[in-house]
């Protein structure tokens, strides 16, 4: 169950405010109602916008583009670059497989205050390898050096995707329905959110010391995984009817944005391990149930809502899957993702 934090949204204390960044988004929807291009197509919850294919009517492109947030300073005080261009990658690609698309291809934009050539090149590495592992091109970036706005050995890192998806075969929320099966694969780490309020709890002193057989630097870094190939393995058995990236806003935030109105997602957490780093930090940041999931992926990089005939073939395609809950019908006023905590 969703349970407010009796002290408040730590993240938001760190300095992200999430409410904000949804204000903000649904201020954009308001300025761009007046007028849209006419090849601009629904999106599935806003993972990817849709563009009609020019010439091919049963085609769109796919678009995302995205960022690796604050996780680029545990790798720039670490002096680690070769799993962030990764992790960039992975990430955009997991938000267009919302939407069902094959990749296409990649823009990289890297911004820094004093380039420092291996460096860059690292960085760039980590792109190349993950745009390969998912046949995806990297087309092409911008590396931009801008002394006074980026501090000496600090720089940000975004980038633009673009893929492909047979209309017929987007996601539809209406299929779902009550008795559905919500699958899940497992994150290994924070992926590429919530290390403002990491940073703060396991802060830079630490990041050399042990844990869990590695350093808390090292599992700070962990790269964020493409789920680009569990997600086609069960598609291979199964109709797989919706889909989302757990990313900023966790389960609570991002699930609802693929399921309709008049149906819940019902999450029991006793059905899948969490990672001991995000056991840590709950800890540490003393989070209440809702913060948990609202912060954190807490566990579930990727959910998939499949019928219960088809949930055995789809768990049996990709190991580690788990079938982690189920769909309801909701009641007007109901909230519609709610998780049940693991009990003792």
């Amino acid at each position: 169950m969703d349970i407010p934090s009796e002290n408040g949204d730590a993240y938001a204390r760190a300095g992200v405010d999430i409410a904000a960044g949804n204000e903000a988004v649904a201020r954009y929807k308001d300025l761009t109602q007046g007028w849209r291009h006419p090849g601009q197509l629904e999106a599935l919850g806003g993972f990817g916008g849709l563009f009609k294919m020019p010439g091919d009517a049963g085609r769109a492109l796919v678009a995302s583009a995205d960022g690796v947030g604050t996780k680029i300073l545990v790798a720039a005080e670490m002096h680690r670059y070769d799993s962030v261009g990764a992790d960039l990658v992975n990430h955009c690609v997991n938000d267009i497989l919302v939407v069902n698309a094959t990749p296409l291809f990649f823009l990289d934009y890297l911004a820094v205050g004093k380039l420092d050539p291996a460096v860059a090149a690292d960085i760039v590495k980590g792109c190349h390898a993950a745009c390969r592992s998912n046949e995806c091109a990297l087309l092409g970036g911008e590396t931009a050096e801008m002394p006074g706005l980026y501090a000496p050995g600090h720089f940000d890192l975004a980038g633009t995707i673009v893929g492909m998806v047979d209309i017929e075969s987007v996601p539809k929320p209406a299929d779902v329905e009550p008795t559905d099966v919500l699958l899940g694969l497992p994150s290994v780490g924070l992926h590429t959110n919530g290390y403002t309020l990491a940073r703060e709890l396991i802060p830079e002193r630490e990041w050399q010391r042990p844990f869990d057989g590695r350093t808390y630097g090292e599992a700070l870094l962990a790269e964020h995984p493409s789920y680009y190939g569990a997600v086609r393995a069960m598609q291979r058995v199964a109709k797989v009817k919706v889909m989302a990236h757990i990313t900023g806003g966790g389960l609570l935030e991002n699930v609802p944005r693929t399921l309709p109105s008049n149906v819940k997602a019902v999450f029991e957490q006793s059905r899948w391990e969490i990672p001991p780093l995000l056991q840590e930090l709950c800890a540490r940041g003393k989070l209440q149930h809702g913060e948990r999931y609202r912060t954190f992926n807490m566990g579930i990089g990727y959910t998939l809502v499949v019928s219960l005939a088809d949930a055995p073939k789809a768990l049996a395609a990709v190991p580690g899957a788990r079938a982690i809950g189920w769909i309801e019908a909701r009641e007007s006023g109901e909230p519609q993702v709610t998780v049940h905590p693991a009990r003792g």
